[in-house]
């Protein structure tokens, strides 16, 4: 499944006690249509995200940001501790894109790789019509 929506704030990485990080956000997705009435209804869904991959993507996943995420959806209930009916959605990423919008922060120095398999975040670089001159070739 794909979803695209804004998060609703930074992104946290958390250990869990045999040492693996995930890196955990959420992103609000909103749909909206034109009622009967011609009154326009707008639904905001939330999900609660995971991405097991790489925790090196956290430094740019700010409040306000928006990304498409493909994964799949696992709706979990509960009951809180006032005896109140809960459920949320939560998305299992696989796969992040980054679109932007997010808040402007210092976040663009390198991060410190704490596992061993964990992929490095490199920033994405823009060059006109496709084409890299010879100057721009790393070799």
């Amino acid at each position: 499944m794909e979803i695209t929506g804004r998060l609703t704030a930074d992104a946290q990485v958390r250990t869990l006690s045999d040492n693996r990080q995930v890196v955990n956000f959420s992103v609000a997705v909103s749909d909206s249509y034109k009622a009967r009435s011609g009154e326009r209804i707008t639904q905001t869904e939330f999900f609660d995200c995971s991405y097991w991959i790489a925790t090196g993507i956290a430094q740019y996943l700010t409040k306000g940001t928006i990304v498409e995420l493909s994964g799949r959806v696992s709706a979990r209930a509960w009951v809180d501790s006032e005896g109140n009916a809960k459920a949320g959605l939560n998305f299992h990423t696989s796969k992040i894109t980054l679109h932007g919008g997010g808040v402007a922060t210092d976040k663009a120095q390198p991060v410190n790789q704490t596992a061993a398999s964990e992929a490095p975040v490199y920033e994405a670089e823009v060059v006109p019509n496709g084409t890299a001159s010879d100057d721009d070739l790393p070799f």
